[in-house]
């Protein structure tokens, strides 16, 4: 089935935003007194919610939680939004995507309006038919963007549309949608397993090597 719904998780998929997350993130750990130094720990929080994290790797309450995500948005929502840059080959993947006639999206757990900002400091934000983000910031699941951004999009044929990104949360989030996804190397996962075994249709270390995928894919 040719893909003709192109929906992009943002970070670590589009958008290296790596320093302004981890230094946001690390931010907030001080306010408990933890000191970070395991940068691969603090880069595991970026793409799945917060209220998800916090938990995970530090065995946060809800209530502490609910405090670090707030210690967190005091520092990413005025500084961090602004510490990151495009992968190589982003915007030109956008611009042949365009071409072939396909439609847009973003889906992202990252809340809607810090999708806004990024894209358009970044200049590509006129590219996206829609850019969907979590309503509920750092609470909204990957499968809960997913179906938000296709009600939106009013997609009746879920065949058509696939999503690229980075994550487990990604492939198992789409595979809950029960949409296709393409997983990326570049971005910030460290173990593919999950991926694969979630059914990608593939695995590409660029965007444009996936936009090659597509293209033969649309054209076969």
């Amino acid at each position: 089935m040719k893909k003709s719904i192109i929906l992009f998780d943002l970070d670590g998929t589009l958008v290296n935003t790596g320093e302004g997350v981890t230094k946001s993130v690390s931010y907030a750990l001080e306010q408990f007194g933890i000191q970070e130094t395991d940068q691969k720990k603090l880069e595991r929080f970026i793409g799945p919610p917060l209220m998800e994290s916090f938990p995970r790797e530090y065995g946060f309450s809800l209530e502490k939680s609910s405090d670090a995500v707030t210690f967190f948005r005091q520092r990413y929502e005025s500084v961090g939004v602004y510490e990151c840059e495009l992968y190589p080959g982003v915007e030109q993947s956008l611009q042949r995507l365009r071409a072939l006639g396909c439609r847009l999206a973003i889906a992202s757990s990252k809340r809607e309006e810090l999708c806004h900002v990024v894209l358009n400091y970044l200049n590509v934000g006129t590219y996206f038919d829609l850019i969907g983000g979590a309503r509920d910031a750092g609470t909204s699941t990957k499968i809960q963007v997913l179906e938000d951004v296709v009600e939106r999009f009013a997609l009746k044929d879920r065949s058509q549309a696939v999503l690229i990104g980075d994550t487990k949360y990604d492939a198992l989030g789409a595979k809950e949608a029960g949409i296709d996804c393409i997983g990326i190397t570049y971005g910030f996962e460290q173990d593919f397993d999950e991926m694969r075994k979630a059914g990608v249709l593939g695995m590409f270390d660029s965007l444009p090597e996936v936009v090659d995928f597509l293209e033969k894919e649309n054209r076969g």
